[in-house]
């Protein structure tokens, strides 16, 4: 059997992953920190999982692993409980929080950001990337924020260029290994986390809509996974504008909200 570990596997994205990769048939490691939500996990499984064309005989399996993936000894703790080899590793965990009046940087707020979406992936490849086969994968969720440079985005924005880096310089380390790597690059998906947004999301897709595209990119062997075009491509094409002309028309953005 298939085995995938799921950081962030309680709520949003990583839960809709969960119930996709359960439902084609994978052993899933589900990981979260929120005990109650990974319950209400396992409790939504045996109705939605083990009857499918795709998993007919029922048989994925899933192991909740509860944990804090900005502790360091808290990920090598649940690396300890994986049985065997992983062909997956989604590095999904991740939080979001905007700098409303950056002349009054909050360094709390920045902070928080970094670790929850930056260093806990340092703690998380040093406890589960020993645990990936040859030929496997790993996948590193960044955003398209990173794209450009966004009105109140000093945190999550610098992030998320980070993971993008930290991809890229993984990935040429990593062909010795032959493990690929994945960058994950959505657009607005309707989660618990972009519900909180109180500007306009144009594009936002449902998040199992999400979940199916970035199994089939995973499966493909993608390098980059960003979508939904309607959305990303427009702004591939402003980031090729003239930085000046951009932060004359981000500041109009950033006033409108």
């Amino acid at each position: 059997m298939k085995q995938v570990l799921i950081t962030g596997a309680s709520s949003g994205i990583g839960r809709a992953l969960t119930l996709e990769y359960l439902r084609l048939g994978w052993r899933v490691y589900a990981c979260g920190r929120d005990a109650e939500r990974l319950q209400s996990l396992m409790a939504e499984l045996p109705s939605r999982h083990t009857l499918s064309n795709d998993n007919p005989a029922g048989k994925a399996q899933c192991e909740p692993l509860m944990f804090d993936v900005t502790l360091r000894d808290s990920c090598l703790e649940a690396a300890d409980k994986i049985e065997g080899e992983l062909e997956l590793v989604i590095l999904n965990a991740g939080g979001c929080e905007y700098m409303d009046n950056p002349q009054h940087f909050d360094g709390e707020l920045f902070a928080r950001v970094i670790e929850t979406n930056l260093l806990s992936l340092g703690f998380c490849l040093e406890a589960f990337l020993p645990r990936v086969q040859q030929g496997g994968r790993v996948a590193l969720m960044g955003s398209s924020a990173a794209i450009l440079p966004l009105p109140r985005a000093e945190a999550y924005g610098a992030s998320k260029a980070a993971v993008a880096y930290l991809a890229e310089t993984l990935r040429i380390h990593l062909v010795s290994s032959r493990i690929g790597v994945s960058l994950i690059e959505p657009g607005f998906i309707r989660t618990p986390l972009t519900d909180k947004n109180d500007f306009p999301m144009p594009g936002r897709i449902e998040v199992t809509d999400a979940a199916k595209r970035i199994v089939a990119g995973l499966n493909a062997g993608k390098d980059t996974l960003r979508f939904p075009r309607r959305l990303l491509w427009p702004m591939v094409v402003l980031s090729w504008l003239p930085d000046a002309l951009w932060r004359v028309l981000a500041t109009k953005l950033g006033r409108n909200q």
